[in-house]
C-alpha cells in the first residue's frame, strides 16, 4: 500500500468526520445542545467519548515512547491505575452525583459548577481563566505527537501536518459541538480499539519479541537494561533549600498517581459526566469504559516496552539528539521499522488520528466553553450565555481561537510532549481536584477552604515546575495536585459553616454519601 493510497484512506476518513458534524450542526440550538448534547447520550457514547478523550496522541506517542524506553513493562502500574482509577472509580463515584448536581444548579462546565456550589461570581471567573491558560499547552501537545507521526509514516513534513490537523479540528468542531464530537467518539473509539489491539499483538509477535508471555519474561530481566529510568536517581532543584533526590520509582508512582487520579478533575473528562441521559445509565457506561480503558492503556504501554527488545541497550543514531533521545519520535519510528504490514501501519495512523481528534475536540469546546459561558456569564449576566444564537455563534468563535493559539505552541515545538501534558494536568488537577470532589461529597466544604485549596496548588504549580526542571515534573504536579486535598478540610473545619442554602441547593434531597463512598474517595 503505497503513501498516496495511505494519504488517500485518511482522507476519506476526515471527510466521514465532517460529514458527522455537518449533520450535528443542523440540530445544534443553543449552548445546552453545543456544550453537553443536551444531556441526553446514552452509556456508548458517554463511555467512548470518556475513552477517547483520555487516551490522545499523547498517551501513543509520547507517554508510550518515552515512558515505555524509560521504565519498561513496569508501566503496567500506569495501566492498572488508569483503568481502575482513572475510569472504573471515577464513573462509580463522581458520574451519577456530577450528572444529578449539575442538573440541579443548571451548571454546564466546571467553572459554573464550582460558582454556584460555593456561591462565588469570582470563583468562577477564575476557575475559567485556569482553564483556558493550562488546556492550552495541552491541546498542544495533541497536535505535536499526531503531526509526528504523521511525519514518518504519511512523509508529510510537520508543519505542514500540523497545519492540516488544527484545520480539520476548527472546522469539524466549530460545526458541530458536542453532539458532533461524541457521535465521532463512538466511531473512532472502534477504529481505536482495533488498532491498538492489531498493533500491540503483531509487535509482540515480531521475532524480537516471541509473543506476550516470552516478551513479558524478558522485559522483566536486568532493570538496569530493560528500565533505567526504574533504577535512576535524580536530583531535582540542586543548590536550592528544596532540592532533592528522587529515585526511579517515586517518579514512576508520581506518574501512575497523576494520570490516574488527575483526571477525575479534568474539566474535558468532567463534561462526560454532565451529558448522560440519566443516573440509570453510569453502570452500564461504567462497565463500557473500564473495559475500553484496560486494552488502550494496556496496548499503548506494553508497546512502548516492546522498543527494549526491538532496539536493544541503545537507541538507533537517528533517534539521538544534540540532548540526548528524541522521545517523542521513538514510537512512529518503532511503527514504522518495525517490519508491520503498511495496512496496520494505515491502521495504527487512524487510530491515533482517531485518538486525538476526540481529545482535541473535547480541549477546545472545554477552554471555548471557559470564556463563552463562564467569563462571559460571570460579566454579562444569568442571561448573556444562554441566549441561543448568541452564546453558539460566540462558542464557535472562541473555539477558533483556541485551536489557533494551539497551533503557535505547537509551532515552537516545546522539548517533550508529555512534560506538556503533565504539567498541564498537574495544574489543574490542582485548582479543582479538592474543590469538585469535596463539594460533591462534603457539605462542611467552605468557600474558603476551597481558595485556600486553589492557592495552595497554583503556588506549587509555579513553583515547583521551573525549580526541579523537566526531571521533576511528575514528582512536582503531584504535589500541586494532592496539597489542596489536605488544605481543603482544615481550612473548612477552622472556619464556620457554609451557607446551609447553598448546601441545600446543591445537594437537594441527596442523602449522605455511603461509609463505603468515603472510604473509597478517601483510599483513592
Amino acid at each position: 500500500m503505497s503513501s498516496p493510497v495511505l494519504v488517500a484512506i485518511v482522507v476519506a476518513y476526515v471527510l466521514a468526520m465532517l460529514a458527522v458534524g455537518w449533520a450535528a450542526m443542523r440540530r445544534t440550538r443553543d449552548a445546552h445542545d453545543f456544550f453537553i448534547g443536551g444531556r441526553s447520550l446514552g452509556p456508548w457514547m458517554s463511555a467512548f467519548a470518556y475513552g477517547t478523550t483520555y487516551f490522545s496522541a499523547v498517551l501513543f506517542i509520547g507517554y508510550a515512547g518515552k515512558l515505555g524506553w524509560g521504565f519498561g513493562i513496569h508501566t503496567m502500574w500506569i495501566v492498572l491505575g488508569n483503568t481502575a482509577v482513572g475510569t472504573v472509580a471515577a464513573w462509580k463515584l463522581l458520574a451519577g452525583r456530577t450528572r444529578e448536581m449539575t442538573a440541579r444548579l443548571d451548571a454546564l462546565t466546571m467553572p459554573e459548577l464550582l460558582g454556584a456550589r460555593y456561591g462565588c461570581r469570582v470563583l468562577k471567573i477564575v476557575a475559567a481563566l485556569v482553564v483556558f491558560v493550562f488546556l492550552v499547552p495541552y491541546s498542544a501537545s495533541v497536535l505535536m505527537g499526531l503531526s509526528y507521526l504523521f511525519e514518518m509514516t504519511l512523509r508529510i513534513r510537520y508543519e505542514t501536518a500540523l497545519l492540516l490537523l488544527t484545520a480539520v479540528t476548527g472546522v469539524y468542531l466549530v460545526m458541530g459541538g458536542y453532539f458532533a464530537v461524541a457521535v465521532s467518539d463512538f466511531i473512532r473509539g472502534i477504529v481505536e480499539f482495533a488498532g491498538v489491539m492489531l498493533m500491540v499483538w503483531l509487535l509482540a509477535h515480531r521475532p524480537e519479541a516471541g509473543g506476550f508471555v516470552e516478551a513479558a519474561r524478558r522485559l522483566l530481566g536486568d532493570p538496569a537494561v530493560m528500565a533505567p529510568g526504574l533504577v535512576a536517581t535524580k536530583t531535582l532543584g540542586a543548590g536550592s533549600p528544596l532540592s532533592l533526590a528522587v529515585p526511579g520509582w517515586l517518579t514512576l508512582a508520581a506518574l501512575v498517581l497523576i494520570t490516574s487520579l488527575g483526571p477525575w478533575a479534568l474539566p474535558q473528562m468532567v463534561q462526560k459526566f454532565y451529558s448522560i441521559r440519566s443516573r440509570a445509565d453510569v453502570a452500564r457506561a461504567l462497565v463500557i469504559a473500564g473495559v475500553f480503558s484496560i486494552f488502550m492503556a494496556f496496548g499503548a504501554y506494553f508497546s512502548g516496552a516492546l522498543t527494549h527488545l526491538y532496539y536493544g541497550p541503545k537507541l538507533p543514531p537517528e533517534l539521538l539528539g544534540p540532548k540526548g533521545p528524541i522521545w517523542d519520535k521513538i514510537m512512529p519510528h518503532f511503527i514504522t521499522t518495525s517490519g508491520l504490514p503498511e495496512a496496520l501501519v494505515l491502521v495504527i495512523v487512524l487510530m491515533v488520528f482517531s485518538a486525538s481528534m476526540s481529545s482535541l475536540s473535547s480541549l477546545v469546546l472545554v477552554s471555548a466553553s471557559a470564556i463563552a459561558i463562564d467569563l462571559h456569564g460571570a460579566l454579562a449576566g444569568p442571561s448573556g450565555p444562554r441566549e441561543a444564537g448568541r452564546s453558539v455563534r460566540l462558542l464557535r468563535i472562541l473555539c477558533g481561537v483556541f485551536v489557533a493559539l494551539s497551533l503557535a505552541i505547537a509551532l515552537a515545538k516545546p522539548a517533550v510532549i508529555v512534560n506538556l501534558m503533565v504539567m498541564s494536568w498537574g495544574t489543574l488537577s490542582g485548582v479543582f481536584l479538592a474543590p469538585y470532589v469535596y463539594g460533591l461529597f462534603w457539605r462542611r466544604t467552605t468557600r474558603a477552604g476551597v481558595w485556600a485549596g486553589i492557592a495552595s496548588g497554583l503556588l506549587a504549580a509555579f513553583v515547583l515546575f521551573p525549580l526541579w526542571g523537566a526531571d521533576g515534573v511528575p514528582l512536582a504536579g503531584a504535589v500541586a495536585m494532592l496539597l489542596p486535598l489536605v488544605v481543603v478540610p482544615v481550612v473548612s473545619l477552622l472556619g464556620a459553616p457554609p451557607d446551609p442554602a447553598l448546601v441545600r441547593a446543591a445537594f437537594g434531597d441527596a442523602p449522605e454519601p455511603s461509609a463505603a463512598e468515603r472510604d473509597t474517595v478517601s483510599a483513592a
